[in-house]
């Protein structure tokens, strides 16, 4: 089998040697058995995807870990693998390989990218694997298999019967308001069957989170949204700064959605920051907010018995969804690809009155246009163990140099905390970094007296930045 080789340095050779083990990447001896590399492979393709690095000696001397390149002689020696890659899901495309060759180093090092598979994959030996940080951890027992089958949307917890009375959907008030604008009409019962929510007298999951007016009676803990206020700009959930108790948004999807997005920007819109004219008020497109709410709500993973968060915060809002990221979908490719976990759900909100997820498969990247058009950041998405959060962050798109400049436009002077306050930078030494930065140009000094947390900058007072002045030194 020829592969493609591609030539890199020696010291993306060595940085490549020193990579960490992680979530995301794996390095191993040529002596591995393609067998037990069978792990690794099922282990990304069911978790987030991976890249495998083959040709990498790791030894312990005195206690420390030292790695070293020694590829396959050539690229036929690693034939074995790549059998193994087309015997664990023949026909499926869910790899891609390059040998990789250094001046001076011996051999070729094996990269695979593996990458996120609809279906679960398991190992050569029948064996399902999951990804935990640098470990590959067998899937053990049916509870295990099904969780992960949740967790890839093979199945979905939307079509699990609820042990509720049936007239709790069919006799509901959301349900009788519903079936009045649909054409044809039809009995609450027979078209709720017709649906496949209905089943055997009794209610599935998606036909209590539509259809029933409470359906947190009937789903506890996994049906509502709770809204908490953090007033701080601290990474981390600290109770000490909570504004007020966390709210508990109920009831049936289609309202759930609009209430929290609706609580949430009444909240958003009572927080000030400072910017250029002194107090300004914080505020965020309503289709940002809206899409990765609807988001959140309608494609989270129901069978985790936990409510989805809505977190503010007085820079940012952090949205997090129950379950990770369905099916073949990463962070990497979220806005390209489309994978319903809960396609009942999907299907039906939609025949709603202005549905919330009216653009099926545009939400996330009407959310991402909304913040561009105000100049705003675009979100970040991270994935966790067991969920996903959406950071929606108030961070303009101009340098943090360029901020700076423009805010001592209208003020004499700037501190530290002003400086992190209007560009979104953590850390006093990363501003303390742009204001250096910048009286490297000319345009800031010290404020002469003032020493410690009271330390200040102004612009020079030696000469007038000149127009053809670069002030972007810094990346947004």
């Amino acid at each position: 089998m020829s592969m493609q080789v591609r030539a890199i340095s020696n010291e993306d050779a060595a940085a490549l040697v020193q990579f960490e083990e992680s979530h995301f990447q794996d390095l191993k001896a040529i002596e591995i058995p393609p067998a037990k590399l069978s792990n690794s492979i099922s282990a990304f393709a069911n978790t987030a995807a991976g890249d495998l690095y083959i040709g990498i000696d790791e030894r312990v001397i005195d206690g420390a870990k030292t790695r070293s390149w020694r590829g396959f002689p050539d690229q036929e020696a690693a034939n074995a693998i790549f059998q193994v890659l087309e015997s664990l899901s023949p026909g499926t495309v869910y790899w891609d390989a390059e040998f990789l060759e250094s001046p001076d180093l011996p051999g070729y090092v094996l990269h695979i990218v593996v990458q996120k598979t609809r279906s679960v994959l398991t190992s050569t030996a029948g064996t399902a694997y999951i990804r935990r940080g640098a470990q590959n951890l067998p899937v053990k027992g049916e509870a295990a298999m099904r969780a992960l089958e949740y967790d890839k949307g093979i199945i979905s917890f939307e079509d699990e019967l609820v042990n509720a009375p049936v007239d709790w959907i069919t006799n509901s008030a959301t349900v009788i308001e519903f079936l009045l604008e649909q054409i044809p009409s039809a009995e609450p019962e027979t078209w709720l069957a017709s649906q496949l929510v209905l089943q055997n007298q009794k209610p599935t999951v998606a036909g209590a989170l539509l259809f029933a007016d409470e359906p947190q009676a009937m789903l506890p803990k996994r049906s509502a949204v709770k809204i908490f206020r953090f007033q701080t700009v601290e990474e981390g959930i600290n109770r000490e700064v909570m504004a007020f108790d966390p709210l508990t948004i109920e009831g049936p999807i289609y309202d759930l959605i609009d209430k929290a997005v609706a609580a949430t920007k009444d909240i958003v819109e009572s927080i000030k920051r400072i910017g250029g004219g002194g107090l300004q008020d914080v505020s965020y497109p309503h289709e940002t907010l809206h899409e990765i709410v609807t988001n959140a709500i309608l494609h989270r993973d129901y069978s985790i018995a936990t409510d989805a968060q809505i977190r503010i915060y007085d820079d940012r809002v952090e949205v997090e969804s129950p379950g990770r990221l369905p099916g073949h979908v990463t962070v990497q490719n979220v806005l390209e690809e489309q994978f319903a976990r809960n396609p009942k759900i999907v299907r039906l909100i939609n025949k709603f009155p202005n549905p919330p997820n009216k653009d099926v498969g545009e939400g996330l990247n009407t959310a991402f246009h909304a913040m561009r058009r105000i100049r705003l950041q675009d979100p970040e998405i991270s994935e966790r163990e067991n969920s996903v959060v959406v950071f929606i962050r108030h961070t303009r798109l101009s340098s943090p140099a360029q901020i700076v400049m423009e805010y001592l436009d209208t003020h004499a002077t700037i501190t530290n905390q002003i400086g992190r306050d209007i560009t979104g930078i953590r850390r006093d030494v990363q501003m303390k970094d742009v204001f250096v930065a910048l009286r490297r140009e000319g345009v800031l000094e010290l404020v002469p007296g003032r020493r410690g947390n009271a330390s200040a900058w102004r612009k020079t007072t030696r000469r007038e930045p000149e127009p053809g002045d670069q002030l972007s030194l810094l990346p947004s």
